[in-house]
């Protein structure tokens, strides 16, 4: 299973961390995971790319995890990419169940 955390303060996002293999398929093969990854990937390219947010980012590919750090108060438009981040693990959700992807915001 993939396991998404979003870290926030108040109705500011600190960081998120994705992590895990789906399972769905085998590995190559993995459409669910695919979709996670492109979700997390492109919010991750957007934010730095075109809303030039400070954020420290790593990643390894062996485990899935991907970690994302905001080292400022993010803007309402980086919020708002997170929440379409959001929007898109709840539609992989409803398509395939989850028992794939879990993902929760927690209070920092």
């Amino acid at each position: 299973m993939t396991s998404v955390q979003v870290f926030r303060h108040g109705n500011s996002t600190r960081s998120f961390i994705c992590s895990g293999h789906t399972g769905y398929a085998d590995a190559g093969e993995d459409i669910v995971c695919a979709g996670i990854s492109a979700i997390v990937v492109n919010t991750i390219n957007c934010l730095q790319d075109l809303l030039k947010e400070e954020i420290e980012v790593s990643a390894d590919e062996e485990t899935g995890e991907i970690i994302c750090n905001f080292m400022d108060t993010p803007g309402d438009r980086a919020e708002f990419l997170v929440e379409c981040m959001i929007h898109g693990f709840d539609w992989i959700i409803r398509q395939y169940g989850n028992e794939y992807l879990n993902y929760e915001i927690k209070e920092v």
